[in-house]
Order: C-alpha cells, then sequence, then structure tokens
C-alpha cells in the first residue's frame, strides 16, 4: 500500500468533529484548536505529549505520566506510519485524537505484549512544537534548522547585499571561522559555498544551524590553516550557526542588468516620477576609486531636471523614475547607461572612457507630468507636436536612439482618436504618418529592421500611396533579404513616383543584391523571382 510522504491535505475541523485524513483509512477527531496557520513538515523536529490506547480503552502507552515532551523527527521509519501522516496535519497548540489502522501502525504483527495483531490504535496527541529543518538543496548537502523565526517573508536573492553573524564548527566542536557582522553579495558567495545557499532561503532576522556535507563546504581538499583560523580537514562536514541580521534588496532598473539601485532609505507613499515630470535631488557620483566628480543639491537648492529628456546620463534618469519622495539610493550605473566609451569632463573630475559610475541620490520631491488621459484633444496634438520635433532636433544631430523615443511618445499622445474631431483626425493622421516614417528612419540607422518594417506597414494601412514608406520598407526587406516584397513594394513606388531618384537607386541595389543571390544560391531558387529581373 503506498502512504503518501508530503504533506496531506489538512481537514477543516471544529471542535469534536471527526473526518478521515488521506486515503489510507486515518480519522482525526480536534480536541483542541491551535495556533496560527503553520504545520509541520517532513524532517522537522516536533515534541509532543500523547497517550495510546486501545479500542477498548487500554492505555498501552503515554508521555504525560513522565511529563517530558516526547521529540522525534518527522521523517520515514522513526514513528509508525499514522503518526507521520497525522502530526503533519497539526497546528502548534493543537490537541487531536488520532484513530489509526493497522496499515498505518503495527500491522498484522502487533507488538506484543501491549498491542495485539491488526489493532487498530487511538492516540490522544497534544503538538507542543517544532524545529523546521529544511533539505536546503534537496539532495541532502545542507540541511537549516531554525533556531529563530525571522520577520515578513522576502528572501534575498543574487544580487542583494546581506549582513551576517555566523559561526563555523568541525562536528567535534572545534571553532574552525566566526564573525560577529560580515558584509557580502549573496551572488559572489562568502566562506564557503552553503552560506550564500542557505541564506536566499532566509528571512530578516531569522537564525538557523545548518549542518553542512562537504560539498557545500570544502570538499575532498579541505581548506589550510591561516594566521587567525585553523585547517579544516578533508572531506569535513561542519555545524555552522548563521544569523541574517539585515539586507539590501538590489532592484534591476535595466533588463541587462547594468543599471540597478539599492534603496538606503525608504521613500513615502506609493507615486514615482512619470516621463517629463520634474524632480528635485541631491546627489553625489563617485568612480570606483571613491573620486567624486560631480555633486549637485547638498549646498543651496536641491538639483532640478525633468525625467525622460536626456537632461542627465541614462541611467541616472531611470533609477529616478523608481524612486519614491524622500527615497535614498546608491545606483550603479554601466557605461552603456553612463558616459559610454569617450571619457567626459564633469564638474569635480574626468570620467574616464567606459566608466561603470556610482550615485548616491535622494529625491528629494518632484511634480508628475500631466498624462495623455487627463489631457484633452487639442493638448494631446500640441504634446505630440512637441516631441515630434524634439525628434527631428536629434535625428540631425545623429542621435537616432534618442529620437526614436521622441517619436514613440509623440505616437502613444495620439495613439487612441476616437475623441477627436474631424478636423483633428485630419491633424492626428498627419503626426502618426510622419512620425512613424522619422521612426522608421531612426530604425533602419540603428539596423533595427523588423521595427521599421512594422512602422512603415502601420503608414501604409493610413495612406498605401505613400511613397517614403514603400522605399524605407523595401529598404528593411532588403536587409532582411525579403527581395521578393522589396520588389514589390519598389515596384508600387515607381508607379506612384516614377521620377523618385531614391526608389530608383533603391531598385539597382536590390537588382545587385539578386544578383549575388543567384550567384550563390542558384541551385537552391531555381527559376524564381529573381531570375525574372535578371
Amino acid at each position: 500500500m503506498e502512504i503518501p510522504q508530503d504533506n496531506p491535505v489538512i481537514p477543516i475541523l471544529k471542535g469534536g468533529e471527526e473526518k478521515k485524513i488521506g486515503k489510507n483509512g486515518l480519522k482525526k477527531k480536534l480536541v483542541k484548536e491551535g495556533q496560527g496557520w503553520e504545520t509541520p513538515s517532513s524532517g522537522d523536529e516536533v515534541e509532543v505529549h500523547y497517550t495510546g490506547t486501545l479500542l477498548d480503552g487500554t492505555k498501552f502507552d503515554s508521555n504525560r505520566d513522565e511529563g517530558t515532551p516526547f521529540k522525534f523527527k518527522l521523517e520515514r521509519g522513526k514513528v509508525i506510519k499514522g503518526w507521520d501522516e497525522g502530526i503533519k496535519t497539526m497546528r502548534k497548540g493543537e490537541n487531536a485524537i488520532f484513530t489509526i489502522p493497522p496499515e498505518l501502525a503495527y500491522g498484522e504483527y502487533g507488538y506484543p505484549p501491549a498491542i495485539p495483531p491488526n489493532a487498530t490504535l487511538q492516540f490522544d496527541v497534544e503538538l507542543l512544537s517544532w524545529i523546521s529543518v529544511k533539505d536546503v538543496c534537496k539532495d541532502g548537502g545542507i540541511f537549516k534548522k531554525i533556531l529563530v523565526e525571522g520577520e515578513k517573508w522576502e528572501n534575498p536573492k543574487d544580487l542583494d547585499e546581506v549582513f551576517v553573524k555566523y559561526e563555523a564548527r568541525l562536528d567535534d566542536g572545534t571553532l574552525i571561522s566566526k564573525s560577529d557582522g560580515v558584509e557580502f553579495t549573496v551572488g559572489d558567495g562568502y566562506f564557503c559555498p552553503a552560506l550564500a545557499k542557505a541564506v536566499k532561503t532566509m528571512k530578516k532576522g531569522e537564525k538557523v544551524l545548518l549542518t553542512v556535507k562537504p560539498q557545500y563546504a570544502f570538499g575532498e581538499s579541505g581548506r589550510a590553516a591561516s594566521s587567525d583560523e585553523v585547517a579544516v580537514p578533508p572531506n569535513a562536514t561542519l555545524q555552522i550557526t548563521l544569523e541574517l541580521v539585515s539586507w539590501k534588496a538590489v532592484i534591476v532598473i535595466s533588463k541587462d542588468k547594468k543599471v540597478l539601485k539599492i534603496t538606503t532609505k525608504e521613500g513615502e507613499g506609493y507615486d514615482r516620477p512619470n516621463d517629463g515630470a520634474v524632480v528635485q535631488v541631491k546627489l553625489t557620483g563617485k568612480l570606483q576609486d571613491g573620486t567624486i566628480f560631480i555633486q549637485k543639491g547638498h549646498d543651496k537648492e536641491p538639483f532640478e531636471f525633468k525625467v525622460g529628456e536626456e537632461q542627465v546620463i541614462d541611467g541616472l534618469d531611470r533609477a529616478v523614475k523608481n524612486m519614491r519622495k524622500g527615497e535614498v539610493a546608491e545606483v550603479t550605473i554601466h557605461p552603456e547607461y553612463a558616459f559610454g566609451s569617450s571619457e567626459s569632463q564633469q564638474d569635480l573630475a574626468v570620467v574616464p572612457a567606459n566608466s561603470t559610475v556610482y550615485y548616491e541620490v535622494k529625491l528629494v520631491s518632484f511634480v508628475m507630468a500631466k498624462e495623455s488621459w487627463d489631457m484633452n484633444t487639442q493638448e494631446k496634438i500640441e504634446a505630440a507636436g512637441k516631441k515630434k520635433e524634439e525628434g527631428n532636433v536629434l535625428f540631425k544631430a545623429g542621435k537616432y536612439k534618442k529620437a526614436s523615443k521622441r517619436y514613440e511618445k509623440a505616437v502613444r499622445y495620439i495613439k487612441y482618436d476616437s475623441s477627436f474631431s474631424g478636423e483633428e483626425k485630419q491633424q492626428v493622421k498627419v503626426l502618426k504618418v510622419t512620425c512613424n516614417l522619422n521612426n522608421a528612419a531612426c530604425k533602419l540607422k540603428l539596423k533595427d529592421y523588423k521595427q521599421a518594417e512594422k512602422l512603415c506597414t502601420k503608414v501604409l494601412e493610413l495612406n498605401s500611396q505613400n511613397v517614403k514608406a514603400l522605399y524605407r520598407r523595401a529598404q528593411a526587406y532588403i536587409q532582411l533579404v525579403d527581395l521578393d516584397l522589396a520588389e514589390m513594394d519598389i515596384k508600387k513606388a515607381l508607379e506612384i513616383d516614377p521620377d523618385n531618384k531614391d526608389v530608383k537607386l533603391e531598385s539597382k541595389i536590390l537588382k545587385e543584391k539578386v544578383r549575388e543571390y543567384n550567384k550563390k544560391d542558384a541551385p537552391f531558387y531555381g527559376r524564381s523571382i529573381f531570375a525574372k529581373m535578371n
């Protein structure tokens, strides 16, 4: 008969009520409700008071007579199966009577002389407490016994910086390492692999005892003695007391993890600055060696800038958008979001090329920009027109990525046009066509040909005769090697505007591409559209 090893479904019982547990005949009658909602799991060390009787009331065992709690580990083989199943359904302080069939007790042989063969037993059990023991890596390499429960529910992640206290000993009690406070990044680890793996399962304030097998300690080689610590023998199992005092959560601002934020002081409320918000900050920028290259907002008025307007470096812009009023944060910004591959003269020092920079920022206050849904139709058109003009300036300056963002913002203002009047809808159509066309030009420059093709298609949905959209989509198709589609767009563009020099030039480029592919892949393509063009 298969006996479940995981926690069974816990029945909801009222005082005096009896229900079956699982599918093996075990019954539970609630005598007294317990506290909270947690129940013990496999591997936990539990303490109980109990009395065992036969169905006729004959008592065969009890620890209540001695007054000393019975301690045991919830795992296969330590107690009868009925206890393993039943106690996993109990809460701290709960008292219940379990009726246990012989298959989950002592079976056909019984336990002479006290328990006859095939006896159904009753146990009156009170769960006093338990200590959770977890198999951290699910391979028996690290067992964690909770000595002091932690706060809340969050656990540190790989990028977080934790502050811990620990004491590590050999099985014979020899002290090998101790710290009354050390800080490290979880992903980098500290002392031995077990610390980082265990700390990711802990809550703030939690204190645990770890039993660490060699593969998560110092392995087959052990560790040589140092000036202040004794040697660790090969294949040694360690006992480590570990306390997670606190940690700084690292917030990933950019998807590539190259802009990171650690909050050192929580802010107020829930609001964060939006694009266009005017923010007031106090900030200090440092290089990796601690050199301060900029400091603003500390002496006089806070430093003010507008979010999303490239008035500060991209990484700082992104980080401030993820802060709340009054929040203080440490921000790490890699060169791609800072000053890039060129050195930059700042107020107090030069930032060398390819520098990762570090900012300490306090968001003093901010005024939110008006969101599009709070604008009337004319305000939306004006805002879109302004972003379009900003994009044009950036495009002419060769800042294609920034220009692209401006065009995207412009279109967002006027994306939904159901509330516009007839005349306004014409203005909106012209703005959408212009912004999407200009954005397609940005994407071509940035070699994002898929997006360029999509933007041109949006324009052609509004105006199927737009030669620029056909021309730019053909350019994208050529780079994507969709040469038949490119030919169709060029052919249509020349039908509309036979004298267009740019389209004629693109037609020549296409023919050259066709010749290249015919030479290279003639056996594969055979007599295709390419052959017709030649």
